[in-house]
């Protein structure tokens, strides 16, 4: 008879969990390879990217540093952009170009201007910062010409570098929207880290600046986007904001899916095409050409604008603001530049009338009554009329809780008028 300890050794020995678990598993996995294979076989190859430039209508170029992304756009200088014909730009005198580049940078030759817009991987600028996207727009021959360079990776900079020197070294001078704080210093920087020579002397119209003369005063901001829509009359269609085009170029480098970046080309384009426009309207602004009508406030901002190169030319601006119906504080202001005019020419009469007028606006400002007050005093000697000046304002300023320094100011000149007017009596006396 065999014993249990026999039975237990001729049995099979039992397959451990662990094995058995793994084994299923294993299976398991086999399986949904197997399904995953047929679903894929079952599944249309997906298309490649359609390339960059088929959507934006370009061709690639070659530079002599690589392939280049080129898309070219012609207009004719009738092309209205807003209200204004691009041919207006070319109208532009030397004395206006002088007047609205800075000093010592008017371009000579409004036919060669190079306007120039870029689009950039950041807003930092920095030597991490790139163009890849630069639109330059000029004249040639009866067309106003827009040529964007675009490179599709940064490996195609030099080629981007080496198409845009030409341009420059032909270019009489550069036209830009805030070009001087941030275009084209980085686009210098780009030459330099490629060993390449920037045009330095290169003449530069920043129209920035003329912009924040004329309008800061009336505009909330002095956009290019907002003196489209204010000053051109041009409101862009399905425009991608400029805080994204960043992000979509970096979008396009990872997945090569270039339809979003037709509107980046659009936007880059209506810039240099804006650039154009509003040299135009400046153009015949201050050369007095046919325009619409300006406004009161158009007219005070062309008077700061002459008023350092040109005072009786500013001096005209502002009159003819005041007599358009200027109001506000702007008008307030005007008036004070007015006065200060007169008052340098000895025309105290008038000066004195700008002053009062300033003096009973809205508001409480010390300066018109600190310069009515100095006139009784010191021109026509007359003490108690200019103590009568000072307790008015100083009356005023109380009623419209002003400033703690004005009632210092006027307190004090009032202690030294009644000292005044109190030795007069005793000499008199």
């Amino acid at each position: 008879m065999n014993s249990p300890a026999d039975s237990l050794r001729r049995a099979p020995a039992a397959e451990p969990p662990a094995a058995h678990d793994h084994a299923a598993r294993a299976g398991t996995l086999d399986e949904l390879r197997r399904i995953i294979r047929r679903i894929e076989n079952s599944r249309p190859p997906r298309p490649a990217p359609e390339p960059v430039e088929r959507i934006v209508g370009g061709e690639l170029v070659d530079t002599g540093q690589g392939p280049l992304l080129v898309v070219r756009r012609e207009y004719p200088l009738s092309h209205q952009h807003g209200r204004l014909a691009l041919a207006h730009a070319l109208d532009v005198s030397p004395s206006v170009l002088e007047l609205i580049a800075r000093a010592g940078e008017a371009p000579a030759d409004a036919r060669g201007l190079l306007f120039l817009d870029t689009e950039t991987t950041g807003l930092a600028g920095g030597t991490g910062t790139y163009a890849f996207l630069v639109g330059a727009g000029y004249v040639e021959g009866d067309r106003f010409v827009v040529v964007q360079h675009f490179m599709r990776d940064f490996d195609e900079e030099p080629a981007l570098l080496a198409a845009l020197h030409p341009l420059l070294e032909g270019a009489s001078g550069l036209v830009t929207f805030n070009g001087a704080g941030f275009d084209v210093p980085l686009l210098e920087t780009r030459f330099v880290l490629a060993r390449r020579r920037w045009p330095g002397t290169l003449a530069h119209v920043d129209l920035l600046r003329p912009a924040r003369r004329v309008w800061s005063a009336r505009f909330p901001d002095c956009r290019l986007t907002t003196l489209e829509r204010e000053v051109l009359g041009l409101i862009r269609d399905n425009d991608v904001p400029g805080a994204l085009i960043p992000a979509l170029y970096f979008d396009f480098l990872r997945s090569r899916r270039a339809a979003p970046l037709a509107r980046v080309f659009a936007h880059n384009c209506d810039d240099v095409l804006s650039l154009a426009a509003l040299l135009g309207w400046f153009t015949r602004a201050l050369d007095g050409g046919a325009n619409p009508p300006l406004g009161a406030g158009e007219l005070a901002g062309l008077g700061r604008l002459w008023e350092r190169a040109d005072p009786e030319r500013g001096v005209a601006c502002y009159r003819q603001a005041l007599a358009a119906g200027l109001e506000g504080l702007d008008a307030h202001r005007v008036r004070l530049r007015l006065a200060l005019w007169e008052k340098h020419r000895a025309r105290w009469e008038a000066a004195c009338a700008l002053w009062q007028a300033a003096a009973g606006a809205g508001g409480f400002d010390l300066q018109p009554w600190e310069e009515l007050a100095k006139y009784h005093e010191h021109r026509r000697r007359d003490v108690a009329a200019a103590r009568a000046v000072v307790v008015e304002a100083l009356a005023l300023a109380r009623a419209a809780a002003a400033s703690p320094r004005f009632f210092d100011a006027l307190t004090h000149r009032l202690a030294r008028l009644e000292r005044r007017l109190g030795l007069a009596g005793r000499v008199g006396g």
